[in-house]
């Protein structure tokens, strides 16, 4: 990730919009504005808009602007591609058991310092360049996010136990540390690190972390970034409003799986846990999660609670 930003692409031009439309198109904006000031809404920045260089500048400006508005964003990031970059300096390769990754003691000290390190700090930066003030934090920060070892069932035989290596699943999130950077104007941006009881070291999946955030945090909205339409049917047509119950189906005949299972599972247990609504959103479309939050287009798939 480069800290100067890209030229302009060809579509940031706005000269040829009359002030008229544009005067049309910010007050439209108003009634988001004014219903979500003061709600915290945790994005899971991952996907295109994470590699791309105009994308992250987009996703950048995206966060400031929510947070000078008056909401509270906190971003969790993923790492994958860059991990996957990282192994391969060192000839591994990276193995998945139902979109999780597994990760041994040689494959974490590589998680820790990509996620941490290099990824953390260049959003930290991007953000920063933008003109809002990020604060990077891991799961060991303030307590954050305590882990234990993830126990894997298998999908097709809950009688076979995957050993994950150093992947945890989350005990308990302690928010006080985000809380207090949020009314200090400040934008938390955290690595899915988790550590345990013996102070060990857990790599967590992102969308996990994500989800219970909100969950504890109790958000107005979890935002996840993908490099995908949404959640699409059989068809592979964009399904741009799901209850739970509906998610539920699509599981059952097998409509969601593979890397989207971890995905949409964390999404369901928020929207089934206090978070208002959650948001699947295409990374790839500039501007994607400003055009979500503060117009009515549906730039993904939403899921209600109900």
């Amino acid at each position: 990730m480069s800290a100067k930003p890209p030229a302009a692409p060809a579509d940031h031009d706005l000269t040829h919009v009359g002030s008229r439309d544009k005067a049309e198109i910010l007050a439209q904006a108003l009634p988001y504005i004014r219903k979500f000031h003061g709600k915290t809404i945790v994005i899971k920045y991952g996907g295109n808009a994470m590699t791309d260089p105009a994308l992250q500048q987009d996703f950048a400006e995206d966060v400031v602007l929510l947070k000078l508005v008056g909401m509270n964003p906190v971003v969790v990031h993923g790492g994958g591609p860059q991990i996957d970059e990282a192994l391969a300096k060192i000839g591994k390769k990276g193995t998945f058991i139902q979109g999780m990754r597994v990760t041994d003691a040689e494959t974490m000290e590589v998680v820790e310092w990509v996620l941490a390190g290099q990824v953390q700090q260049d959003i930290v930066g991007l953000i920063n360049v933008a003109g809002g003030k990020a604060v990077g934090l891991t799961g060991r920060d303030g307590g954050l996010i305590r882990a234990r070892k993830l126990k894997m069932l298998d999908l097709k035989d809950p009688k076979v136990e995957h050993d994950m290596g150093h992947v945890g699943e989350i005990e308990s999130i302690d928010p006080s540390v985000v809380k207090a950077l949020q009314d200090d104007q400040f934008i938390p941006v955290i690595s899915p690190l988790g550590f345990g009881a013996d102070n060990e070291n857990y790599n967590i999946n992102a969308d996990v972390v994500a989800g219970k955030l909100a969950e504890v945090l109790k958000a107005e909205k979890l935002m996840m970034l993908t490099n995908t339409p949404g959640v699409l049917d059989k068809a592979g047509q964009l399904l741009t409003n799901l209850s739970a119950r509906e998610i539920d189906e699509l599981f059952a005949d097998g409509t969601i799986s593979g890397g989207m299972l971890p995905k949409i599972g964390s999404a369901l247990d928020a929207a089934k846990n206090g978070v208002n609504t959650v948001h699947i959103i295409d990374g790839r479309v500039p501007h994607a999660m400003l055009l979500e939050v503060l117009t009515d287009q549906a730039y993904g798939t939403m899921i209600r609670s109900h």
